[in-house]
């Protein structure tokens, strides 16, 4: 099976954080997941996630830093996804793909149907903080 690696951005502001929901015509579509994307040839994660939050989004990433790597086996590949908290940005996240966007709590993003890579971490985000 195919490993795919994928980086996603959590953004925040005022303690929320983005979601974006897949558009329809693409796979998954519906389900909602943290913005971001596949890896090119020879790109590190720290590049990928800037130009994809750029593609995607619209944005500049400021401050970002690491948060985890999660490991899952869909049916017909397995994604590897480097996870990090994006604290500053420039510009307004714009859906520039066609994906609805929406800034959420915790409580919030668990009664929205998420990928199943990215379930595991929305529980998770009710104990983030930031120094």
């Amino acid at each position: 099976m195919p490993v795919v690696e994928v980086v996603a951005g959590i953004l925040w502001r005022d303690g929320r954080f983005l979601a974006v929901e897949r558009p329809e015509g693409k796979p998954r579509a519906g389900f909602w997941e943290f913005p971001g994307g596949k890896l090119e040839s020879g790109e590190s994660a720290e590049e990928a996630l800037v130009r994809e939050l750029k593609e995607e989004l619209g944005i500049g990433v400021q401050e970002y830093r690491f948060w985890r790597h999660v490991v899952h086996a869909y049916d017909d590949f397995t994604v590897r996804l480097h996870f990090y908290h994006v604290t500053g940005f420039s510009g307004e996240p714009q859906g520039l793909e066609g994906h609805a966007l929406a800034w959420l709590d915790a409580q919030a993003a668990a009664a929205l149907s998420f990928l199943e890579a990215d379930r595991p971490l929305v529980a998770d985000l009710a104990h983030v903080t930031f120094d």
